[in-house]
């Protein structure tokens, strides 16, 4: 299986990708789902949410990414494009 890649059950084949904050840093860090290595990086968590930067770094195949909290729990996860959201989802 291809890494960043999910074989649970809904997010099927969709790349997963985690918006942490890098406490070395101090900047947020946007990694894929079991990797050490930053796809990007961001100042303020603002800037990663706006301006499409997450749809960005998931490219035209989408996926979902897991928004963390400071203090390291997860806040909130997005699937892009929302099409891509797997059925019974909340978002």
């Amino acid at each position: 299986m291809a890494k960043g890649k999910s074989s649970g059950s809904g997010g099927v084949g969709l790349r997963k990708l985690h918006l942490v904050k890098d406490k070395e840093r101090g900047d947020w860090a946007l990694k894929p789902e079991g990797g050490d290595r930053a796809l990007r990086r961001f100042e303020r968590k603002a800037d990663a949410r706006k301006g499409g930067a997450i749809s960005d770094a998931l490219g035209k195949q989408g996926g979902s990414v897991r928004i963390h909290r400071r203090d390291g729990q997860i806040q909130e996860e997005r699937t892009y494009p929302r099409s891509k959201d797997p059925p019974g989802s909340r978002g």
